[in-house]
């Protein structure tokens, strides 16, 4: 069973764009999102994924991902997800020795920033660059999957 462990925060400022290693723009939608689970669908360059992953808000949830042809993940897309889709550029930058996953949105969640590190256990430590702002891992609005029902369009001036 694979275990996604995540920590998710806003930007303070772009000083982190000077140590992007490489970027993917992604496309991706949401075939379904209940309060037990989401599942989407996502391209990237020339691979599609499905993924299945539990609800669970916080750091820890269980992840499914398993590779489909690129023509079905369109065809899902395009015609089987709910709008808007979630287009965004996850940059990648690495600061001391942890990689963190910046997303910037673009459509619908323009604007948008995110920042996430992947961790390998539940509690583990790791140093937090000048860059990084505020904590949002246990606001269910930066979760993508409620990007894509709820817009940071229609939030951001909360």
């Amino acid at each position: 069973m694979a275990i996604e462990i995540e920590h998710k925060f806003l930007l303070a400022n772009d000083d982190w764009r000077k140590h992007v290693s490489h970027s993917v723009k992604y496309r991706q939608g949401y075939l379904s999102s209940q309060a037990t689970s989401s599942i989407r669908v996502r391209i990237s360059d020339d691979h599609a994924w499905l993924n299945i992953k539990t609800a669970t808000i916080g750091t820890h949830r269980h992840e499914y991902e398993y590779e489909i042809p690129m023509t079905d993940a369109n065809e899902i897309l395009d015609n089987l997800c709910r709008k808007p889709l979630i287009e965004k550029t996850r940059h990648f930058v690495t600061d001391d020795a942890n990689l963190w996953e910046i997303d910037e949105f673009e459509g619908d969640n323009q604007d948008l920033i995110v920042a996430e590190i992947e961790l390998d256990e539940t509690g583990q430590s790791f140093s937090k660059p000048p860059w990084l702002g505020l904590e949002v891992t246990g606001d269910l609005r930066y979760y993508n999957n409620n990007l894509a029902i709820h817009p940071y369009s229609e939030w951001r001036e909360d």
